[in-house]
């Protein structure tokens, strides 16, 4: 069995490593996985490494805009198009469509700009003092310790699971600690192992990390995050800003917070940190909620 078969890190950068198959048309995997849906976060890290692979790879992506259009079938391999929008001398603009089996899943535009230096700099400093990441404990051991073991659905994932994930403040499990809640969340995140020294795949790594809890913060005031859901969710569109660079294999601290959700809609909006408080990206998504009651 290959390394990347057995390590989560390295099975990550395999799934961004996408095929080109003809000038800019790429093929990416989509695993089969016990899910409704491919991860979203999956379909837009793939679709900005199609962007990256596009230019001339000395400027780094600075904004992405992207919209979730249609559910994608895992298990199905997805095609992104990207057409050359823009070559300027400073910014480089792509625009990617990903398509699975001749219907478009999902539209992404991405923003390129040749590094240069400011007349300033600023930054609101972090909302809250979160404690030391090794101080806390992953997802599955507070599964285990309320209870008593990992289901066995859930043990496979933790085992594929390509970051390691601790949530600042401890798990919600029961419907009255809910209430009162702020619609906040915050986590610590890194890559379970190295992911090179590619910035691209960096930046599509942690692309793909975004989607995995921010819609937590609009349901927290609602429902426990763990155990029987009340609610079908769904990413809508995503929106991100790259500040400055960051590896995604070291710890990065990821603060969401929802300031509104109404009409079958929940808005989350997050702010990633280094272990020193410097301000790495910044993310805004819109999700979808219905009611599963009948």
């Amino acid at each position: 069995m290959s390394d990347s078969e057995t390590d989560p890190a390295a099975r990550l950068v395999g799934l961004l490593d996408i095929e080109q198959i003809e000038v800019n048309i790429f093929r990416g995997r989509s695993p089969q996985e016990a899910l409704q849906r491919v991860f979203g976060g999956q379909v837009a890290g793939q679709a900005l490494v199609a962007a990256g692979r596009t230019t001339d790879g000395e400027r780094p992506v600075h904004s992405l805009h992207a919209y979730f259009l249609r559910p994608g079938r895992p298990g199905v391999p997805i095609v992104y198009q990207v057409e050359r929008v823009r070559d300027g001398r400073s910014f480089t603009t792509r625009r990617v469509t990903a398509v699975q089996q001749g219907r478009t899943i999902f539209n992404l535009t991405a923003s390129f700009h040749r590094p240069e230096e400011g007349g300033f700099e600023h930054q609101l400093p972090p909302r809250l003092e979160a404690p030391d990441p090794e101080s806390l404990p992953t997802v599955a051991d507070e599964i285990r310790e309320h209870l008593g073991e990992l289901p066995e659905q859930w043990e496979r994932m933790a085992r594929r699971q390509p970051f390691d994930i601790r949530y600042v403040d401890r798990l919600r499990w029961e419907p009255d600690e809910v209430t009162g809640a702020e619609p906040r969340s915050a986590v610590w995140m890194k890559a379970v192992g190295p992911l090179g020294d590619d910035q691209l795949i960096h930046t599509c790594a942690l692309t793909y990390a975004s989607d995995m809890t921010l819609l937590d913060a609009v349901r927290i005031p609602v429902e426990p995050l763990w155990g029987p859901r009340g609610f079908d969710m769904a990413s809508l569109d995503h929106a991100m800003w790259f500040h400055r660079p960051f590896r995604a294999d070291e710890w990065f601290l990821y603060d969401q917070e929802s300031p509104i959700a109404t009409g079958g809609r929940g808005l989350a909006r997050g702010r990633i940190y280094d272990r020193e408080g410097n301000l790495l990206v910044s993310v805004v998504q819109e999700g979808l909620f219905r009611s599963l009651e009948p």
